[in-house]
């Protein structure tokens, strides 16, 4: 048989690009690559298959972005991932607080249009490639359907971000489906035959009030047996969108080449949902509802997985594992789910936390057989069950940062990616650390930061001796704890207010993580039971104990109904409360207690509430805690850990100034700040509504002046966590003065870096 060119003449329009990296997938994770990477000054061609940006994040699929802060309902604290994914997310909160779907896609798009070195292809997927040898990508073709043009695309290096690892998979990149056995890496969560090996799709749609009663009609193709779906009585007209995430199938099909037969069946599952809500009987306040979105592609969960130089393992995850090479981090929950899905007898999943965040060694996102290929989103070299983790949106989006910087270090030392792990890993991690990504374990340390030359004086700086009461009472109907910033050292002795309804016992303990770096409080270090008349009394709590370290140590209050604490309506930079509360949707029931020989531990949750709740607990602290000294700005840390990282003005002194003095002029182009937009809110983009559009503790405008008092440079109506103000000309100077003005007046204003260059 002839080919149609032969017989006709006629080819597809090609178009040849060349670009130093080309990244397969528009994804969360490909979009913040290919970002980070032109911002390096790469020429970067991004291809994606579908019309929109952002993958399962996008308006086609609607899932929420989260990350290690998991809905704020584990331990990880101040855990929002860092760099253009908390840059995304910050601007999506900003202008988009009510979660509009479609928004979020325009803001994706903006973005990658905004940085001029990438070339952009929607609705462009790659389907083939050629070879330079046996383990080198030499050019990758792909087809637009819309304008019926190949692109035939060269690079040094290429980033699969595709989900399904296409570009892996056509390159024979080594790659693994399904779920290892248990003795392969002695994980004990790994799943038997019966549970399955395969995590599902899930298919979402939303409804709305007409304001009048809408009929359905269901097409004959909807599921008519809802009993078939074992959680049918789960279902409520008030929830849509990925909160029904558990409407899922697939897993023991071949979740790639099989992908629209899932889809196929998720469909009948929604409409047979939705015939079950309107026409069963059970729901009378649907009758207003209509059926306004369902979903035309399913948010995929897992299929390829590919082998780096280092797979990560559920013990890398539990136990926090160090890694030299540490370019990310994660936090979210080992989170598996039964392979029939929806239509499963078993929960919908089977999550277990980590006391704490877990580092990523760079070497998860390098083939391990294809010398010029990266690996990034949820395809990066994880084990079955580490995956269960690593998987989540923006977890991938934080990891493909360090791919797009990676890539960046191999056109500037003409090195392969794997290259960069052995020789650059040092300069990669201080180079992602200055972008705002949160390394756990490594700090910044910047030799051309003119800032560590510096003596840093404020016009105040605040002693955390008090947290100011309010007349905010509230009745202790679970435990509450109040996280402070210690030093090393002996304890405060705290004073605090309480109101008993009746004459009771009200027991105080004070306890810290075992590990400094983490915020779970499993170690209690003293208890203290107060007899409490009926009234408002006045406790002091001296517990007598010495840190060896800066830690945070909670201060906690025992669950007792009959007792009223009362709240402060201050809110400080890396000042928390936290409760012992339940969050069901991340498996978090109060406390995690899993059964013998499955490899996690067992511990409280401590969590905080969200704004407008969630107040700091009134107390005095004596003798004051100095947690917030000038000397933070230079410690190459940008958000709290062990201690708060920060600078903070006393409360009293709303347009603070903070004055850089050097020994002899200096001639400074550039200065970089970073502000405290709360990392411990998740920011997720759909769904859940966002109380602020700026968070509290971020300081909205900076002037700068020279030692001649000069304004040298203003960053208004800021509402990021980092900002750089490049002068219009290089000042030479002894001294920068820098006026800071927060418009949040029960918030002081706070700073976590400033560098100069």
């Amino acid at each position: 048989m002839m080919k149609a060119s032969e017989s006709t003449g006629r080819t597809l329009h090609t178009l040849h690009l060349t670009a130093d990296l080309a990244i397969t997938g528009g994804g969360l994770s490909g979009v913040c690559c290919a970002i980070t990477a032109a911002r390096e000054g790469l020429q970067v061609v991004l291809l994606q298959d579908r019309p929109v940006l952002g993958g399962n994040a996008s308006s086609e699929v609607r899932l929420w972005v989260l990350g290690a802060t998991s809905h704020m309902g584990n331990n990880n604290r101040w855990a929002r991932e860092g760099g253009v994914i908390d840059e995304l997310l910050l601007e999506n909160a900003h202008r988009n607080p009510d979660g509009n779907a479609l928004f979020f896609d325009t803001l994706l798009l903006e973005k990658v249009l905004q940085e001029k070195n990438i070339t952009l292809c929607l609705n462009t997927a790659v389907y083939d490639l050629d070879k330079k040898d046996a383990d080198t990508i030499a050019c990758i073709r792909a087809f637009c359907s819309q304008n019926s043009t190949r692109y035939e695309v060269t690079a040094p290096i290429y980033c699969d971000a595709s989900g399904d690892g296409i570009l892996g998979f056509l390159s024979g990149a080594a790659f693994r489906m399904g779920a290892e056995p248990r003795e392969e890496f002695g994980e004990a969560f790994a799943p038997d035959a019966a549970y399955g090996g395969l995590l599902g799709h899930s298919l979402y749609f939303y409804s709305k009030d007409a304001g009048r009663p809408v009929a359905y009609h269901p097409p004959s193709f909807a599921l008519t047996d809802i009993t078939k779906i074992p959680r049918f009585r789960n279902f409520h007209p008030k929830d849509f969108g990925c909160r029904l995430w558990w409407i899922e199938y697939g897993g023991r099909l071949d979740t790639v080449h099989e992908a629209e037969t899932i889809k196929m069946e998720l469909w009948k599952v929604v409409y047979g949902v939705w015939n079950h809500i309107k026409n069963s009987g059970q729901f009378p306040e649907a009758a207003n509802l209509t059926l306004e979105w369902v979903g035309t592609i399913p948010g995929k969960r897992e299929s390829r997985r590919f082998e780096g130089y280092h797979m990560l393992t559920q013990q890398d995850i539990v136990e926090q594992r160090p890694f030299e090479d540490a370019v990310a981090f994660g936090g979210w929950s080992v989170d598996l789910h039964p392979a029939d899905g929806v239509f499963s007898e078993k929960p919908g999943c089977n999550q277990w936390h980590g006391k704490g965040v877990y580092p990523i060694p760079y070497r998860c996102y390098v083939s391990r057989n294809i010398t010029n290929l990266f690996l990034a989103g949820r395809l990066i070299s994880a084990s079955h069950v580490a995956f269960g983790s690593s998987r989540v949106m923006a977890t991938c989006a934080h990891g493909a940062q360090a791919v797009g910087m990676a890539a960046a270090l191999c056109k500037q030392y003409n090195v392969t990616p794997k290259q960069v792990g052995e020789a650059y890993i040092t300069e990669l991690q201080q180079r992602l650390l200055k972008t705002g990504q949160h390394i756990p374990g490594v700090v910044l340390n910047d030799a051309a930061d003119l800032t560590q030359q510096a003596t840093l004086t404020a016009s105040s700086t605040l002693l955390l001796d008090e947290i100011p009461a309010a007349d905010i009472w509230k009745p202790l109907q679970y435990s509450a704890a109040q996280m402070l910033p210690v030093q090393q050292g002996p304890m405060p002795v705290l004073t605090f207010t309480v109101r008993a309804q009746q004459a009771t016992e009200l027991t105080v303990e004070l306890r810290r993580s075992s590990k400094v770096v983490n915020h779970t409080p499993d170690t209690t270090l003293y208890t203290e039971t107060y007899t409490l008349q009926e009234g408002e009394q006045v406790l002091s709590f001296d517990a007598g104990v010495h840190f060896e370290e800066d830690c945070y140590a909670f201060v906690h209050f025992i669950q007792n109904e009959r007792v009223l604490l009362q709240y402060s309506n201050k809110r400080v930079t890396g000042l928390l409360s936290v409760f012992n509360k339940a969050n069901p949707a991340v498996s978090n029931y109060g406390k995690q207690e899993p059964a013998a020989g499955l490899g996690f531990d067992t511990f409280e949750f401590w969590c905080p509430e969200r704004r407008p709740e969630g107040q700091n607990i009134a107390m005095t602290i004596t003798p004051g805690l100095a947690a917030y000294a000038t000397t933070h700005l230079q410690n190459g840390l940008q958000r709290p850990v062990s201690s708060t990282n920060a600078w903070v003005a006393a409360y009293e002194d709303r347009s603070p100034e903070l004055t850089l003095s050097w020994n002899q002029p200096t001639t400074i182009h550039r200065m970089v700040l970073s502000f405290d937009a709360d990392y411990d809110n998740p920011l997720e983009n759909v769904l859940i509504l966002q109380p602020e559009t700026v968070m509290p503790f971020c300081v909205n405008r900076v002037e700068v002046r020279n030692s001649n008092q000069e304004v040298v440079g203003v960053i208004e109506g800021n509402y990021l966590s980092q900002r750089t103000l490049v002068f219009d000309k290089p000042v030479v100077t002894q001294q920068l003065k820098l006026s800071l003005y927060n418009s949040m007046a029960e918030s002081p204003v706070s700073l976590f870096e400033v560098r100069c260059y």
